[in-house]
């Protein structure tokens, strides 16, 4: 990755004096930069794939800024990628464009952006759980149970219940300690599922499962029922952020496109649903080939995550791109739209 980041560096270097030849003989579309655009509404325009925008980033180290771009730019569209063109054109050199004119295609794509979830992403629980309740047995006794089965619950009469109340299913797993720090930041809490109260006793109840994420058995807690966010919509960062990631819903160490993490950023620090914040990663050159030490290169961007759920100090994120394996550990940032 480095070396192909440096090499594609070279070659956009190059194109200031000469044309490359490989894309003088592609079919391709110069297009100018308007005043909202993104490089993720303009992946979505040109190449229907508003994720592909972190490789459109990377490849292009003129722009140390993913949301620094300024009309008046060029760019290069082939069949499969895109290449914005090295010369530098200055913000103020361009017109304003009149307040009467529709916004560019690309900005409207950019504005409409929104990710899909099931509610079943989970989250670090920061302070003491206090479950309203808990299964306490199930039809038949079965260890395992999914949608439509049948399980009994503590709650009755007697301790607020009542026929018709839905309630989640969840577990509580260890407590996650910060990969740098080793500080305890939470609990893991994973969703199983959601059912509804049937039939009532004064101390227990009957219950229906409907809806199951995962494997549901006696001992899953239960929490009155909220419901989750379907569609999280992007939200432009209002400030500049530095974390990591401090664990995986999977518990795996490794990460890709579509994995759920957790970070330790959350309110407190200002971070918002919707937001979006994107995995460095440090470089350092390889000692066998300097003479004299040069300490570490410029940081690479390996992928983007949107922030799909939030507490007081942690949150929970989405992957929407990776360009490189992602780890438990890994630096994130998230960037101020300037």
């Amino acid at each position: 990755m480095k070396r192909a980041v440096f090499s594609l560096f070279a070659v956009l270097l190059c194109t200031s004096v000469l044309p490359l030849a490989a894309s003088a003989e592609e079919p391709q579309t110069t297009y100018v930069i308007q005043k909202g655009d993104t490089l993720w509404g303009i992946s979505d325009r040109f190449i229907r794939d508003p994720h592909y925008w972190p490789d459109l980033w990377a490849n292009n180290p003129q722009l140390t800024n993913p949301h620094l771009i300024f009309p008046g730019q060029k760019v290069r569209v082939f069949r499969d990628r895109i290449e914005i063109e090295p010369a530098e054109v200055k913000k103020e050199t361009v017109p304003p464009a009149p307040q009467e004119a529709a916004p560019s295609a690309a900005a409207e794509t950019a504005k409409d952006i929104t990710f899909t979830v099931s509610g079943g992403e989970g989250y670090l629980l920061e302070d003491k759980l206090r479950p309203a309740g808990m299964i306490v047995s199930t039809h038949l006794n079965r260890q395992i149970i999914g949608e439509d089965d049948i399980v009994y619950t503590d709650l009755g009469r007697t301790t607020g219940g009542k026929v018709g109340d839905r309630y989640s299913i969840f577990k509580k797993g260890s407590p996650i300690s910060h990969p740098m720090t080793n500080q305890i930041v939470g609990y893991k809490v994973t969703p199983l599922g959601t059912l509804q109260i049937v039939e009532l006793e004064d101390k227990v109840s009957k219950a229906i499962i409907t809806k199951s994420y995962e494997e549901i058995g006696p001992g899953a807690y239960l929490m009155p029922y909220a419901e989750p966010l379907k569609t999280i919509a992007l939200k432009s960062a209002d400030r500049d952020l530095n974390g990591y990631i401090v664990e995986t819903k999977s518990g795996n160490k490794t990460i890709a496109s579509g994995d759920i993490t957790y970070l330790d950023l959350g309110k407190n620090q200002g971070l918002q649903v919707g937001n979006m914040v994107y995995i460095i990663r440090d470089v350092y050159p390889d000692p066998k080939f300097i003479d004299v030490p040069v300490g570490k290169l410029p940081p690479e961007v390996i992928g983007a995550m949107v922030v799909v759920d939030i507490g007081p100090n942690t949150s929970t994120a989405l992957v929407v791109k990776s360009i490189d394996t992602i780890y438990r550990g890994d630096r994130v940032e998230m960037i101020k739209s300037r």
